[in-house]
């Protein structure tokens, strides 16, 4: 397989972000698959992608999501609140005429998506209808979750070895920060990272596509084809008989290289109440990453030497319990430069994160950051407003707050 051209751009020089919200009816918070439409009404014509110059709109795998993304990598995160949050309100607007509205949150806590699930119909279907063939795509980990996606770039070898090693080491700890989706189906499902525990299981068919969600330790193009990229494509070559399925595209690892745009996506985040909230901890995990690869605390000698089995099940204990996983490993403490501590929570291991880092964060950033820490994450502000039982009307009525929150780009309390 030729190895394909990439970007210029060179460490932490750039952010490419991506932001997906579900469509839903305004009072009743079904799901609405109607992002075609949505289109339609902007554009004039059923189409992929909207293009409103800073940020575009895309479809996604179903049709009740829609997807804001930076229509180019951006030199500075903090410019993009206002400018997603205008593109929020923008769509909410358009919206406005079929009775329906954005909602945030990583999952749908009242979805049924085994009957509601309508798969994107329009362009791209070939590969969504592949999917739909080898898993059956109506399932919370295929059709109810929406996250946000970084892009960070590479320009050399040496670079992604040093970005590839770094996100490894990060990964585990973001759902700590970051996890939204407490409820499927209309009930706590024990997982404050519902989202992610869904993901882990929804390409079990095929365990090549995502192999341990932690990516391997190789830190070369040539390792990463041959480890990665190859089996992914054995396993495919059954069933994509007219290849249509693209190596990229098919790797479902929580970051994957992106050799075709010279990027890492980070992929385990779930996505926010608002894009303030969003950003902000975009801002961190970007801060988070550059002074692992500039070897803040430890090398990436040492960053290297942890496989994906050490490192999973610290991310399995913050897709549970978030903040308040109790991260016992030593070691993984030390690459982040905790000397003295044997144990400590992961809200903890934050907290010493911010402080060291608080310096390369903007103003909003921090503020947002200190909310987040001082409040716990969203999974457990919504639970503290739902209850652990609560009555479908009384998560209509959280989360149609949540989407007040988005639609005014503010926190949820």
């Amino acid at each position: 397989m030729t190895p394909p051209k990439r970007n210029a751009f060179k460490l932490f020089e750039v952010t490419g972000i991506e932001l997906e919200y579900m469509v839903v009816h305004r009072g009743t918070l079904r799901v609405m698959p109607i992002v075609d439409q949505l289109f339609q009404d902007v554009v004039g014509r059923i189409t992929s992608d909207v293009e409103r110059g800073d940020v575009e709109w895309s479809n996604e795998l179903v049709s009740h999501v829609v997807e804001l993304k930076t229509a180019r990598p951006t030199r500075r995160i903090p410019v993009f609140r206002r400018k997603f949050a205008g593109e929020v309100r923008a769509i909410n607007a358009a919206l406005a005429a079929h009775d329906a509205m954005l909602l945030p949150t990583a999952a749908h806590p009242l979805m049924d998506p085994f009957t509601e699930t309508v798969i994107w119909p329009h362009e791209y279907n070939e590969v969504y209808a592949l999917y739909n063939r080898i898993f059956d795509c109506r399932g919370h980990g295929w059709s109810n979750l929406q996250s946000t996606h970084l892009n960070l770039p590479f320009a050399t070898d040496e670079e992604f070895g040093k970005l590839h090693a770094a996100v490894r080491m990060v990964l585990p700890i973001i759902p700590a920060l970051s996890a939204s989706s407490p409820l499927l189906d209309g009930k706590p499902t024990g997982f404050l990272d519902s989202r992610m525990e869904a993901y882990l299981h929804h390409q079990e068919r095929l365990p090549a596509l995502m192999g341990s969600l932690i990516p391997e330790a190789v830190f070369t193009q040539e390792d990463y084809y041959r480890e990665v990229f190859d089996p992914i494509g054995r396993a495919l070559a059954p069933f994509d008989t007219e290849q249509v399925m693209d190596h990229h595209f098919a790797n479902s690892r929580g970051a994957i290289a992106r050799f075709d745009r010279g990027a890492i996506e980070l992929r385990v985040i779930d996505i926010q109440e608002c894009p303030g909230a969003d950003l902000a901890i975009a801002e961190l995990i970007v801060a988070l990453c550059r002074a692992m690869t500039k070897g803040r605390w430890t090398s990436t000698y040492l960053q290297r030497a942890w496989s994906e089995t050490d490192l999973l099940p610290i991310f399995l204990q913050t897709i549970k319990d978030a903040g308040k996983a109790v991260i016992a490993n030593k070691d993984y403490l030390l690459m982040f430069g905790v000397m003295k501590e044997q144990r400590m929570t992961a809200q903890r291991l934050w907290e010493h994160i911010v402080q060291e880092l608080r310096g390369e964060l903007s103003e909003e950033a921090r503020a947002v950051i200190d909310h987040l820490l001082a409040k716990g994450c969203l999974a457990q502000r919504i639970l503290a407003r739902t209850g652990r039982k609560p009555s479908t009307d009384r998560i209509r009525q959280v989360y149609a707050e949540l989407a007040a929150c988005l639609q005014d780009d503010r926190l949820f309390a």
